[in-house]
């Protein structure tokens, strides 16, 4: 008997997306199940085709497979997989809904240990130039008496007897058959009869670490260092997890980061801008100096090459940005402000000391006279 197309069987097109295929063989699966159709003869043969149709349009390479070939690209031996295939898809469609499936702990022995994380607060100085810290670490430990097994010294856990070690028991759910974490051992697969009197059969203890953590040079806020077996040990001496350390920089008084590179704003006087001169500049090697030339204008920028920061991933060092600004002097004495009202009105008139001024205000003038035009 010639097989129906897979697309029909399943009542999607064949652009139809991996959520929409699985949705669809879901809905006929409910519909036509032996279970919940004893008395209809045709519904196992309808459940089995669905079947089939879904392990090909539910695989990514067999799809592309009878997309090209039809039937004959994906059939072997009769195709489909019988009982083991459909415990694959069953698992795969209905997971999602009552978390079954094969995951869980399995039967690799105890669980390991929770992983941590620190918060570390740096100074800009330390995150770029790197140093060795000393933090202390709140964290699980194994319970020396019991060596983490949670036994007491001379006893061992004993193997559960409701699910033979395997830390999960196969449950039914109406015509479902699911996993779970066996609810004798919580999944542990092991039982304790004789805890141990330090740790009351956890295998594990607070306790307070100090570690050594050596900081690369050029981190910055987010980036992590892990530590590995540095987190909480696992109950029943499982492996421990491990401490992700996180920096966070602090804002520095003078200097902004932004990346490699470092900024800073120069204030300098009303003379010094005119005038022109040489500064005395901070970076963090120590003091550089930059050259004013004359008539600087405020909010220009200088950059120094080299004196920003080399980045932790390796590449070229970044450049320190001064940005000056001019300062309008404050607190004038009666003296001051005549002097300077004598040398403003020396520049009256004369457009050649105050250009920007002047084309500024040329401009105002052209935009109101556009107005009213």
């Amino acid at each position: 008997m010639a097989k129906r197309d897979y697309y029909e069987v399943l009542g999607v097109d064949k652009n139809a997306s991996d959520q929409e295929v699985k949705k669809a063989f879901r809905r006929i699966a409910m519909k036509f199940h032996p279970d919940r159709n004893s008395d209809d003869k045709n519904s196992d043969q309808k459940f089995k085709e669905a079947q089939e149709a879904y392990e090909v349009l539910g695989d990514e390479e067999k799809k592309s497979a009878y997309d090209r070939f039809g039937h004959a690209g994906v059939d072997q031996n009769g195709g489909g997989h019988g009982a083991a295939g459909f415990s694959d898809v069953f698992g795969d469609v209905f997971g999602d809904i009552f978390g079954g499936g094969g995951g869980g702990r399995g039967r690799g022995g105890p669980a390991r240990g929770s992983d941590l994380r620190y918060d570390l607060q740096l100074d800009l100085e330390d995150a770029v130039k790197g140093k060795t810290i000393q933090i202390d670490v709140p964290t699980m430990t194994h319970c020396d008496p019991c060596g983490g097994s949670g036994a007491r010294k001379g006893t061992s856990p004993i193997t559960c007897d409701t699910c033979g070690g395997a830390g999960q028991v196969r449950m039914s759910q109406g015509f479902f058959s699911v996993q779970q974490a066996c609810p004798k051992c919580r999944g542990r697969g092991k039982m304790i009869s004789d805890p141990c009197g330090s740790c009351h059969g956890q295998g594990v203890k607070e306790e307070r670490k100090t570690l050594s953590v050596k900081i690369p040079a050029g981190v910055d806020t987010g980036d992590r260092i892990r530590l590995a077996g540095k987190g909480e040990a696992g109950p029943q001496g499982g492996p421990e997890g491990d401490l992700y350390v996180e920096m966070h920089v602090r804002e520095h008084s003078i200097f902004v980061r932004d990346g490699s590179h470092l900024h800073c704003e120069v204030p300098i006087s009303f003379a010094q801008a005119a005038l022109g001169g040489d500064l005395e500049v901070p970076t963090l090697s120590g003091k550089v100096k930059l050259k004013i030339p004359a008539e600087t204008q405020s909010s220009k920028l200088f950059r120094l090459r080299g004196k920003g920061v080399a980045p932790v991933r390796g590449g070229a060092q970044g450049d320190l940005l001064c940005r000056v600004v001019v300062e309008t002097p404050v607190n004038l004495s009666a003296e001051q402000c005549e002097l300077l009202k004598t040398f403003d009105d020396s520049l009256a008139g004369n457009s050649k000391h105050s250009p920007r001024s002047t084309s500024w205000f040329d401009g105002v003038k052209s935009f109101f006279d556009n107005l009213t035009r």
